[in-house]
């Protein structure tokens, strides 16, 4: 199923506590569940009295929700994996990372109008979840497993049904370890944007575009395509040898470089914007 993983392996084993399964549905305008995320218009708490007689079935295209975005957020421990793929930058005042898939709003240069992904490129892990999502639940300060009930795949004549009975199906049980994995990932994240934040290695970029005539002359004015945020090597290189040993132990090392070589990719994006028509949005 879409949310299986390729080559992703447990990197750590930190204590994420057991998601709730909810026993019986939220009522209306009851607001336990907190949180909004890219791709759910409908997240519902799992449970056996509301989606019971759920499940999911094969769709043609499963990820034709990806086609309208541009930015998918990343953990580190795939930037090895999305750095072939996609540049990986840093956004927002938390500098959350994020595979660049799209230099538009609302086009993603790497899913066909068909809803499929190019098979050559790497799914982000955020994307392949869906249509599950861990939510908090404020009244139990407890992880709710989710489901988006909006989700074309989510059927009430299943391939693959939620439950067996009473009990979550073998399926569902993948969906929640794949969750718990990811969720052990944004933490991890969390430890390495500190580290980076601590020592002050963030720096601010621009990426642009020049526009060139048949001949391959320069022809106009330079383009703006976009402003993030970017590990600095210069800063990096600077670090006293005891501060760059302490960010080795963490094991950063390989994500700092996955980042670095991630970035000699924004002409191929740029020039695949150039190829495809523009779909909606401004760059």
């Amino acid at each position: 199923m879409w949310f299986t993983s390729r080559s992703q392996t447990r990197k750590n084993d930190d204590f994420i506590e057991e998601p709730l399964i909810v026993e019986t549905p939220l009522m209306p305008g009851q607001s336990q569940v907190s949180g909004n995320v890219m791709f759910y218009s409908k997240p519902e708490p799992l449970s056996v009295a509301a989606h019971g007689h759920l499940g999911v079935k094969q769709i043609d295209r499963p990820f034709q929700f990806l086609r309208t975005e541009h930015a998918v957020p990343l953990t580190t421990n795939e930037f090895g994996m999305a750095a072939s793929s996609y540049p990986i930058i840093f956004v927002g005042e938390n500098r959350a990372p994020i595979a660049v898939m799209g230099i538009r709003q609302g086009q993603n240069l790497y899913v066909s109008a068909e809803g499929i992904p190019s098979e050559d490129h790497y799914i982000p892990a955020f994307v392949r979840r869906y249509p599950f999502v861990f939510a908090n639940d404020d009244s139990r300060e407890q992880l709710l497993l989710c489901v988006d009930r909006d989700a074309p795949m989510v059927s009430d004549t299943p391939d693959v049904a939620f439950f067996d009975g009473q009990e979550p199906s073998e399926f569902t049980k993948n969906a929640i370890e794949f969750c718990k994995e990811f969720e052990r990932q944004r933490r991890g994240t969390d430890l390495f944007l500190n580290i980076m934040k601590e020592h002050d290695l963030f720096e601010e970029k621009t990426v642009n575009f020049q526009p060139r005539d048949a001949n391959g002359q320069e022809s106009g004015a330079p383009q703006k395509i976009a402003d993030y945020w970017a590990i600095s090597e210069e800063r990096l290189n600077n670090l006293s040898a005891e501060n760059f040993q302490k960010i080795r132990e963490t094991g950063a090392l390989s994500v700092i470089y996955a980042h670095f070589i991630s970035l000699l990719l924004w002409p191929q994006v740029i020039s695949r914007a150039i190829k495809m028509p523009q779909q909606a949005g401004t760059a």
